[in-house]
């Protein structure tokens, strides 16, 4: 049956991609999107964004604007966040402002707007570090690294014998370990819409993502996803630069699976109330990922740039157990990484960007979140 559906943040990467699909199920899409210049630069409509969609210009804080937003809508997918684990560690008002209280500013205005289920976007970054597994065989949900310092090579977290912890992928149960204003900033957004939801005959489901890539993300922006920080490296002409040692393992998941657990999780009855992982349950570590782009991509010649040093914020291993999603919502990621990756160079040939990952280095260096 078709709905009107509202994305807020849905002019950004994921939301396009999501706008498509559905469109694509029969659904009526608005978004509303500030359209920042970080994301969006210049302020204009995206140019992938279907001329079907409905697009308002305002900010998530803006409550008139949001309460016009939600007039006659009938589910809401809630993406509208600033997104960058850095940033978030010195523009700490900017990011707080944007993610809770604009979260908040939705929540209150949907008390008179209600509507059948919202489906927000959290983060895998809650998590903190993933879990592992000790050398007798126990699960530590609480690994912690020392303090990083400058030409550090043991990156990995060692139980409290000084004894190496085995990574392994991490479910939903795990307890939340907040290493960073954007990590806190989800968690507020996941847990505000599972409590706001309820008592106001709402239904309510929470995804946290893990590694998304796919075209269409913003080359120019230094706090998007890793793999288009280092496509914008590489578009012009330059290395990869992967802090740490690059043996860190994330899970990578294509933007297209994730916009349909986006379009599934707003109708499956077995959502409603549910908080769920969505990855592509494959981990492969920073280095291997830096060196497949560059292959897709055609510069061979471009070996990374290991920097050496840990960003305050970073984790060592966290990747995806897919089990709850598969079993209660029937989601699994059908996106081959090779395929994907193949995807994205084929993309990238038709764009250009400004590499500014030298420049957002700079700017935590220059407040000892480099180390």
């Amino acid at each position: 049956m078709s709905e009107r559906i509202l994305v807020t943040g849905g002019a950004g990467f994921i939301g396009r991609h999501l706008c498509r699909e559905l469109l694509a199920r029969g659904h009526e899409v608005r978004v509303l999107d500030a359209l920042i210049e970080q994301v969006h630069p210049g302020g204009e409509r995206p140019a992938d964004l279907p001329d079907d969609v409905e697009l308002l210009r305002a900010d998530i804080r803006d409550g008139d604007a949001v309460a016009r937003a939600l007039a006659g809508v009938d589910r809401v997918v809630h993406l509208a966040a600033e997104v960058g684990v850095g940033q978030s560690m010195y523009e700490v008002e900017r990011y707080t402002a944007a993610n809770d209280l604009g979260t908040a500013v939705l929540m209150e205005r949907l008390i008179d707007n209600p509507v059948k289920r919202i489906v927000t976007a959290s983060s895998m970054s809650i998590y903190g570090e993933g879990l592992y597994r000790d050398a007798d065989g126990a699960l530590v949900e609480d690994a912690a690294r020392g303090v990083l310092r400058d030409g550090q090579r043991a990156w990995d977290p060692l139980d409290d014998r000084g004894r190496p912890l085995t990574p392994v992928a991490t479910p939903e149960w795990k307890s939340a370990d907040l290493a960073s204003v954007y990590a806190l900033g989800k968690f507020v957004q996941e847990r505000m819409t599972h409590i706001m939801a309820a008592p106001y005959g709402i239904e309510s489901t929470c995804l946290r993502l893990f590694n998304v890539y796919g075209p269409g993300q913003a080359l120019s922006n230094p706090y998007t996803g890793v793999l288009a920080i280092f496509a914008a490296r590489l578009l012009n002409g330059q290395p990869p630069m992967i802090f740490e040692d690059g043996e860190q393992r994330r899970d990578f998941v294509h933007v297209a699976d994730v916009a349909r657990a986006f379009a599934d999780a707003l109708d499956h009855p077995a959502a409603a109330g549910g908080t769920f992982n969505i990855g592509s349950g494959e981990d492969r570590s920073v280095r291997q990922v830096a060196r497949a782009l560059a292959e897709a991509m055609g510069r061979n010649d471009l070996d990374a740039e290991i920097v050496g040093k840990a960003r305050t914020g970073d984790i060592r291993h966290c990747y995806c157990d897919t089990t709850l999603a598969r079993e209660t919502i029937g989601f699994s990621a059908r996106q081959d990484f090779g395929e994907g990756l193949a995807d994205l160079a084929d993309w990238l040939a038709g764009q250009t960007a400004e590499d500014r990952a030298e420049r957002a280095r700079g700017e935590l260096e220059a407040r000892g979140l480099v180390a």
